[in-house]
């Protein structure tokens, strides 16, 4: 078996397209392993441009300057599914590693080809309809209520929209979009893999998400979640069936709904590390970033398990609020034990715009739940008001 880093004399090229959070997470992780990064991204004040080794400055979307970007790497990675497949496609083809692979990348950034996958490969998952203008909507009210997706584009809650009954087809998006039956959600679960070369894998305890129904993102999840054992068992099983199915070495997230009668079904995957594994950093033994340069490497895959309970709360900017960012009650929340904040560098705020995160640690699962709601509270990001002089 082939392993990067199994190139003898040099040190090992590795890029990142897109410079994001995630990617700043990622390049903190890098520094304790032998390898050179490169982040190509437009912004060059971007949270992960002053901790790779290289920034280059280009758009992740363009054939030529994502080829260009990787053509003298030893091996890619993403942050975002936006990404110019076609040039990651002949970038493999010269012998360049592409983690995850493009064929299992233009699956998953396609909502449409995502439905049709799990379907193909039986895999549980709602009952949907392709659309391709806002008009087809007419013939489907009958099908409601469902949740409108676009097909490519949306993220962090952006390009979803959940239409309810007829008033609210007007709602709908007018371009290629799936619309999926609506499920009577009983809890939202997060299961991270890793899966190396060799097709071994390891699985982390699975995540209960709490959304902010108004932002339709994630507001705080608590690690592990309290489903029982059977339920577990359930998730790992098709989560793992998820990821093998698409063939390809990498670190995912399959997001999955438990619906009121216990039934498990999977909701997206994410082909990257994952905002619902930001808590791994402190909570467990090997972290979701770690895991991935351990795949990308060739390195034995960590140890995934957690040390002890953990709940991971969203930083978003206050809404109202957008310009420079100015945050608001740090002083309070560090205060308190256990806990561990993250701010992503991001000069400018907006309602919200993903701007931290902050992981606290307890054994009590009351107490997670409690700091996470007190910290929601105390911390806002908001701009800075303009000083009045008389």
């Amino acid at each position: 078996m082939f392993y990067l880093h199994a190139i003898i004399g040099k040190m090992l090229k590795i890029g990142i397209l897109g410079g994001g959070q995630l990617g700043r997470m990622l390049l903190q992780a890098a520094a304790n392993y032998p390898v050179e990064t490169l982040v190509m991204e437009n912004d060059p004040e971007c949270p992960a441009a002053h901790l790779c080794h290289h920034f280059i400055k280009g758009d992740i979307r363009d054939f030529n300057d994502v080829y260009n970007f990787g053509r003298t790497l030893n091996g890619i990675t993403i942050e975002i599914e936006t990404v110019n497949v076609e040039a990651l496609e002949k970038l493999e083809a010269e012998g360049v590693k592409i983690y995850p692979k493009p064929a299992s990348l233009r699956i998953i950034r396609d909502k449409i080809l995502q439905k049709k996958f799990y379907k193909e490969n039986d895999i549980p998952s709602s009952v949907f309809r392709v659309t391709e203008k806002r008009n087809e909507l007419k013939q489907l009210s009958d099908f409601l209520p469902a949740v409108h997706k676009l097909a490519s584009g949306g993220y962090d809650g952006r390009g979803v929209q959940i239409l309810t009954g007829e008033k609210d087809l007007h709602l709908g998006f007018d371009q290629p979009a799936v619309l999926e039956k609506k499920v009577d959600i009983h809890k939202e679960i997060s299961q991270i893999i890793a899966i190396n070369e060799a097709g071994q894998t390891a699985l982390y305890p699975p995540v209960e998400m709490i959304f902010n129904q108004s932002l339709n993102q994630l507001d705080y999840q608590l690690s592990p979640a309290e489903i029982p054992q059977h339920t577990t068992w359930r998730v790992e099983a098709i989560a793992l069936k998820v990821v093998k199915d698409l063939k390809t070495p990498g670190i995912f997230a399959v997001e999955l709904f438990i619906d009121k009668n216990g039934d498990v079904l999977v909701n997206e995957t994410a082909p990257r590390v994952h905002n619902s594994g930001h808590h791994t950093i402190e909570a467990n033994f090997s972290s979701q970033f770690d895991m991935l340069w351990r795949v990308i490497l060739g390195y034995p895959l960590g140890n995934p398990k957690h040390i002890v309970n953990a709940a991971m709360v969203n930083l978003t900017g206050y809404e109202g609020n957008s310009g420079e960012a100015v945050y608001e009650g740090i002083d309070e929340i560090l205060k308190m034990e256990n806990i561990f904040l993250h701010l992503y560098g991001k000069k400018e705020t907006r309602p919200g715009r993903k701007m931290g995160h902050v992981t606290i640690l307890s054994a009590d699962k009351s107490d997670l739940v409690y700091k996470a709601k007190a910290i929601k509270q105390k911390l806002r990001i908001i701009t800075q008001k303009p000083q009045i002089t008389v």
